[in-house]
């Protein structure tokens, strides 16, 4: 359900991203399966194709290939499922010691290739595989290669805060781009300036609509809602949710960080009293700040307190946090995988493959992929 179609909740112009027509694809052909399909949907829950799809022609498919990494398989077959395509042949594997292997199973010579991998956690194993995918494709010929990265770890070191520190976002476009990557595909980076740290083109997708969409169906009437940031840092971010929520009023935590990992909250900015507050974050790592939020939103009278976060990363002890009774709802999406011993009943987890499908195809198409948030 689109916020559009909602009566208690009505969206701004962006969110409601549903089911692009070949029109609004300005010029690009349509993906064989792209009719009829919802973005959001439960992890796991693969869209059901339309019906009668068009089988994929030659002269369109001939030269798209795109290759799962093993960091999230269930996403890269979504992803196909969207485009009405098959992943390409790949084997990857590991020797005792740790060392990765690659082989690209079928020829891509000339072939425009996109290789998913989203560097999550183990961060580094996913980092180094994707490094090692990239140089088999280029040393098979590819014609251009897409590094998409539905999550892309390290964009939290994308600044020196202290003397003598490493910038290893900097560092890690750096060696991406070494490898042989031609262009990246991300999503909800945690900085936006880590976009300038590439030398190659970035397109960067954003996931708020997927989650806008699924919050729409709850029907939470627009005058109890209020958009909280859980840190004055992530105002910028709950702002441009909460103006897509018919301009929701923002209120913001302020907390101070004491040391990595812990954080200390302080206060509100804002009235929260009677309201649903709707916490808004990139990522959730341990899950201490948005927690403490929570809490103090309790304590400040909000009446129900939902999670909303693109990046499940959910380092220890997130999920003890999160399932200890302050949320009524923690809504993710499938960017990293959610292992089910990570699952809990207030957890949601949405599928990004239909948004991340279309901005393959629309980059393969040479078509605006800005346009999709328009």
């Amino acid at each position: 359900m689109s916020l559009a179609g909602c009566s208690c909740m009505k969206a701004g112009p962006a969110p409601g991203f549903g089911v692009c027509t070949p029109a609004s694809r300005r010029g690009a052909a349509a993906p064989p399966r792209a009719a009829a399909r919802e973005l959001g949907g439960r992890r796991g829950a693969v869209p059901a194709p339309a019906a009668a799809p068009s089988p994929p022609t030659p002269s369109a498919h001939s030269r798209l290939r795109i290759f799962s990494g093993t960091a999230n398989p269930q996403l890269s077959q979504e992803v196909v499922c969207y485009l009405g395509l098959e992943l390409g042949a790949i084997s990857i594997k590991r020797f005792a010691d740790g060392e990765i292997y690659c082989q690209v199973g079928e020829s891509i010579r000339g072939c425009d290739v996109f290789l998913i991998q989203p560097t999550a956690p183990p961060v580094n194993d996913a980092l180094v595989e994707l490094l090692i995918t990239i140089d088999a494709c280029r040393r098979a010929s590819a014609r251009s290669i897409t590094a998409v990265l539905p999550y892309f770890g390290y964009a939290r070191a994308d600044r020196k805060t202290a003397g003598r520190e490493s910038i290893a976002a900097k560092l890690t476009a750096n060696i991406i781009t070494e490898a042989g990557a031609d262009r990246v595909l991300t999503m909800d980076l945690h900085s936006g300036q880590c976009v300038g740290y590439f030398d190659i083109p970035v397109d960067h997708v954003y996931g708020d609509s997927v989650i806008l969409d699924y919050l729409a169906s709850k029907r939470i009437s627009t005058g109890d809602l209020v958009v909280v940031s859980p840190d004055v840092g992530g105002v910028a971010r709950a702002r441009a949710f909460a103006k897509k929520l018919n301009d929701a009023p923002l209120a913001i935590v302020d907390k101070r960080r004491s040391a990595h990992n812990v954080s200390q909250v302080m206060n509100v900015i804002g009235d929260v009293r009677g309201k649903v507050a709707v916490l808004v974050d990139d990522m959730i790592d341990t899950a201490g700040t948005i927690t403490n939020a929570a809490r103090v939103l309790h304590a400040e009278g909000a009446r129900e307190v939902y999670a909303c976060a693109t990046h499940a990363v959910f380092s220890p002890p997130a999920v003890e946090r999160l399932s200890s009774g302050v949320f009524t709802e923690v809504i993710v999406t499938n960017t990293i995988p959610v292992p089910p011993a990570h699952n809990f009943p207030e957890l949601t987890v949405l599928s990004v493959a239909n948004l991340m499908g279309e901005a393959i195809w629309r980059v393969y198409n040479s078509a605006s992929v800005q346009s999709i948030r328009e």
